[in-house]
Parts: C-alpha cells; sequence; structure tokens
C-alpha cells in the first residue's frame, strides 16, 4: 500500500525525439472513476472503481489517496462495498458477478460467486445485503459463512446502492423503475417511497433519518422524506452521480468519472478529488478543429487551450452506448463503435444516434473510407469489416484482436491486429505485413505517407514512412497501459449498460500535424506536436 498523488505511486516522465514537444492537454486523473463509496472504520472514504479494478481511500483533510486493492489484485471490477465492525472490507464485484471479503490483513476470499450484475451491498446488524444491478436483479442476503444466499426479492429493475433505515427496513433505488422501494428484511412484500426522479443510483441516510439520494441522470442530490417522500434539493451538481457516504455529519458524493465532492450547505460544494478522464479510448479530430474524445460512458469535446466539455454519457438522450472507438464524419457528426457490440452515427450536439450495425463482439478502431464507407476492426472475433447502407462485409478474418483501423489517401485500410505484434494493408482479398516487431499495436494513424502506431504494452507512439520503409520512435514511457509487472484482468460485460469493457489507447491527427493520443493509464490526453 502507498500513499500517491495519481493513480498509481511512480509516474515516469516520457521520452520525446528531437523536433517534437509533448503537452498534457488534460490533468491525469486521480481515480479511475468513482463508485461506490463508504467510510471506513479508520474515518478516510473508500472508493470502489470499476474500471480500473482499484479500491482506494482518500483522507477527507488532505486529499491523499491510498491504493488498498490494487489493478491487477484478486478483486475485480469492484462496484460497491461495505464494512463490518471486525473491520472486514465486502466488496461487489460487477464484472464478475461475485461477492468478495477482504480482511484488515488484506488477505480476500469469494463470499459468493453467483450474483450477475453484483452492485449493491451493505451490512447491518451481523447481516449482509447485496442486490443486482440488472433488468431482473435480486435482492438478497448472503450467508457470511459462504452458504446460499435467502431471496428478499426477485424481478427487480436495476436495484442499486442499498441502505438500511432508522426503522428497520431496506432501502434501495430502482433505476429502471425511477424509483426509491423498501422491505422488510424479514420477509413481506416491497413498498414504493418515492417516484419520478432523477435515476436515483444509491440511498443513505443522514443523522436526522431522512433519505440522502444520488441522481445518475440530473445529477441532483436530493434529500427525502422516507414517511412522506416529500423532497428537497441539497446540491446540483452534474449528470454522472453515482454514490455517497457520511463522515459524521458531513456528505460526500462520486461521479462515475472519477470526482468526489463535499456537499456543503446551501448547495455549494467542496472538491475533495478533481473530475477527469475515466478510461480515454477512441480520439477524433473533428472538421471544426475540436477534438473529441471517447471515454466509455462519457464523451467528450476539447478544443485547442480549452477544457474539457462534456456532450454526452449514459442516461443522456440519443447516446449510443459505452464508446470506444470514433471518427469524425462531418460537422458535428462521429461514427462510434461500442462495447456493447454495435456500430452508430452520433450526432452529439444533437442528442441524436442512430446503429448502423450490431451483434459484435469486442469492437475497437473505426474509419471511414472515400464515399462514406464505415470500417470497423473486431477485436473479439479477429476481423476486420464494412458497413454502407446497412450492408456489412467482412473485409478480412482469422485476425488476432484487431483494434486500430486507418485509410489512406488511396482507400485502402491499414489495420493494427493488436495480438500479432504487426499492421497489416488490406487490398482487396490480400493482407500484407506493412510494420511488424511490436508489442501491441492499438491505435493508428495515416498523415501521407507516414503511419503513426500507438505500441501500447511498449509504451511508444512509433512514426514509419511507409515509402522508405523507416521506422523511429516519436515518444516513450507514455502513460499507456497497466503498471510495470502488472497483467490487468479482463472486465466482463455488464449487461445492459455494457459489453466487455478493454482498453484502447486512440490517436488522432489535425492538420497541422499534432498527434493527439489517449493515455489511458493516467487518464489523460496528450498532445505531441512537431518543432
Amino acid at each position: 500500500m502507498s500513499v500517491q498523488s495519481g493513480r498509481y505511486t511512480a509516474a515516469v516522465s516520457p521520452r520525446i525525439a528531437e523536433g517534437w514537444a509533448l503537452e498534457r492537454l488534460t490533468p491525469p486523473s486521480r481515480l479511475f472513476g468513482a463508485n461506490g463509496l463508504r467510510t471506513g472504520p479508520d474515518g478516510r472514504i473508500y472508493v470502489a472503481q470499476v474500471s480500473g479494478s482499484q479500491i482506494s481511500a482518500v483522507d477527507i483533510a488532505s486529499g491523499a489517496i491510498e491504493t488498498i486493492s490494487p489493478k491487477g489484485g484478486d478483486i475485480v471490477g469492484p462496484d460497491d462495498l461495505a464494512f463490518d465492525p471486525d473491520g472486514n472490507l465486502y466488496v461487489t464485484e460487477i464484472t464478475e458477478g461475485r461477492v468478495s471479503v477482504r480482511a484488515p490483513d488484506g488477505t480476500t476470499r469469494v463470499l459468493c460467486g453467483d450474483v450477475p450484475g453484483a452492485n449493491p451491498i451493505t451490512f447491518h446488524q451481523g447481516r449482509l445485503f447485496a442486490g443486482e444491478c440488472r433488468p431482473d436483479g435480486r435482492i438478497m442476503q448472503l450467508d457470511l459463512n459462504g452458504g446460499a444466499p435467502r431471496i428478499l426479492l426477485e424481478n427487480v429493475p436495476m436495484p442499486n446502492a442499498m441502505e438500511v433505515g432508522p426503522d428497520g427496513m431496506l432501502y434501495f433505488p430502482v433505476m429502471g423503475a425511477n424509483e426509491i422501494w423498501r422491505i422488510n428484511p424479514d420477509g413481506g412484500a416491497p413498498e414504493k417511497v418515492a417516484g419520478d426522479l432523477g435515476v436515483p443510483d444509491a440511498v443513505k441516510f443522514d443523522a436526522q433519518g431522512y433519505i440522502v439520494s444520488t441522481q445518475v441522470a440530473s445529477g441532483q442530490v436530493l434529500r427525502i422524506d422516507p414517511r412522506s417522500g416529500e423532497r428537497s434539493v441539497l446540491a446540483d451538481i452534474a449528470p454522472g452521480l453515482d454514490n455517497l457516504t457520511f463522515v459524521g455529519d458531513r456528505l460526500f458524493v462520486s461521479s462515475i468519472s472519477g470526482q468526489i465532492n463535499e456537499v456543503l450547505g446551501d448547495g455549494r460544494i467542496r472538491s475533495l478529488v478533481p473530475d477527469g478522464l475515466n478510461w480515454p479510448l477512441g480520439l477524433a479530430m473533428g472538421e471544426d478543429g475540436l477534438l473529441f474524445v471517447a471515454d466509455g460512458g462519457f464523451v467528450y469535446t476539447l478544443r485547442p487551450g480549452g477544457a474539457l466539455q462534456r456532450a454526452g454519457m449514459f442516461f443522456t438522450p440519443g447516446f449510443p452506448g459505452y464508446t470506444r472507438g470514433v471518427a469524425a464524419a462531418g460537422p458535428g457528426e462521429f461514427v462510434v463503435t461500442t462495447a456493447n457490440g454495435a456500430v452508430a452515427r452520433y450526432w452529439p450536439g444533437k442528442h441524436q444516434s442512430e446503429v448502423l450495425a450490431e451483434g459484435f463482439d469486442q469492437l475497437f478502431g473505426v474509419a471511414i473510407a472515400p464515399g462514406g464507407t464505415v470500417v470497423f476492426a473486431e477485436g473479439g472475433a479477429g476481423r476486420v469489416l464494412s458497413v454502407r447502407s446497412g450492408n456489412v462485409e467482412e473485409l478480412v478474418t482469422g485476425l488476432r484482436h484487431p483494434m486500430g483501423v486507418a485509410i489512406g489517401a488511396d482507400g485502402s485500410c491499414l489495420v493494427a491486429e493488436s495480438g500479432a505484434g504487426r499492421v497489416l494493408k488490406l487490398s482487396g482479398a490480400r493482407a500484407e505485413t506493412v510494420l511488424d516487431g511490436l508489442q501491441g499495436p492499438q491505435g493508428i494513424v495515416r498523415r501521407g505517407g507516414l503511419l503513426y502506431v500507438v505500441d501500447a504494452p511498449a509504451r511508444e507512439l512509433i512514426e514509419y514512412d511507409m515509402a522508405r520503409g523507416a521506422r523511429r520512435t516519436i515518444a516513450g514511457e507514455l502513460p499507456l497501459g497497466a503498471p510495470p509487472g502488472v497483467t490487468p484482468k479482463f472486465l466482463r460485460a455488464i449487461p445492459p449498460l455494457s459489453g466487455p469493457m478493454g482498453p484502447f489507447a486512440g490517436i488522432a491527427a489535425a492538420a497541422d500535424g499534432t498527434l493527439y493520443v489517449s493515455g489511458d493509464a493516467e487518464g489523460s490526453v496528450l498532445a505531441l506536436r512537431p518543432q
């Protein structure tokens, strides 16, 4: 365990080739998002981070962050957490569909392994309650010795972070119904407490016995009387809120993107952990000079010299889904690939999207050929495909985890075959190796006769002159991938929100020669400019 200023303990300064300069357009994020929150026995806030497979503890006085369960450890995709009086930490692992317990000495064991969509969890008077955040989710009491759970309720449309109230009833938000329910833990029918909310995703209680609930769609923090259902707004922050916790009488709220705020009086907030990018993936430069950033459940725009602007997220109208690859298709228009296995046109300014094709396995890079044909990489099936006017065509099969795609001026398609460590050129039915000897190429972009490749495991940006066959490293020690010596665990799907969540270090090029790279390890966007 170690205290750090960012996600990892040690940060290495990138090596930049002569004639190039590097700038971080966004500051590194301090967390891999921020999902479940819980106040620990030590008074610190413990933060579950699904995308980073990490649990951290935040000191509310200094903001210092300590990694409690690291990326690559036994706990995978943690979403919510709870402590018992002995200091045992119970964790729902949503991508694994299980609940684990971490003892104070750091040892971990699986408590229950059959909890699809495992998300909400709470401990109360010797009893552990958990739920499944899925359209037909269950609420259950878990056996602390690992026996079969006792089912309290079934077919609940996406229950989320729960808490036992002062009346002994178990309260939980029901995201699919936009309501808050309660149930007697000893049995009985559920009761609706409040409805017509802003998509509630967490419930806790203040010292006066009122419900405090975050609303993921509206971005509000509500205080609700559990007896009458009357409500008031404690704070109006921004869409994307996730969970909350009290440290004494102080209220702290998480945002999925990684921000933690303290809610003060009169709706004011104080930043404890600043907002940032969760897991920057695909990048695209629009015709208007606006950089489009895919960040999984969020998409952003970034203008040179400006700040990130959120363009869409889960629960906003027209959002195409967990966004990974992206290509500019025209003014304010993009084509994206999603972790749900779809290719879609997306107009973020209009809050509209249109599915072009769907039903694929682990989509990554996407590019648009002359004439408007969309080309995309299906990593899970080892294929590169195209779609135009609803017609899908296989361009090449039998590849080892293709990821990045790029289109040349002649219409030829270049493919980063990550699993084989090479870049291919597709000419009709033929596939020839253009560049090999790479560790795991991901994002690629072509500018004239130059090909730029993000070799993520090597943490390098490669320039390759296709006419001369000359290769050089533009930048090394980039913030890409997992820390040295860490093998990340595969993050399975979270239906219906997302399919399998894998990394993708994207790259985009501007007309002035600037290259933009996703620094997924630290949650930043990098600009490399020729001097």
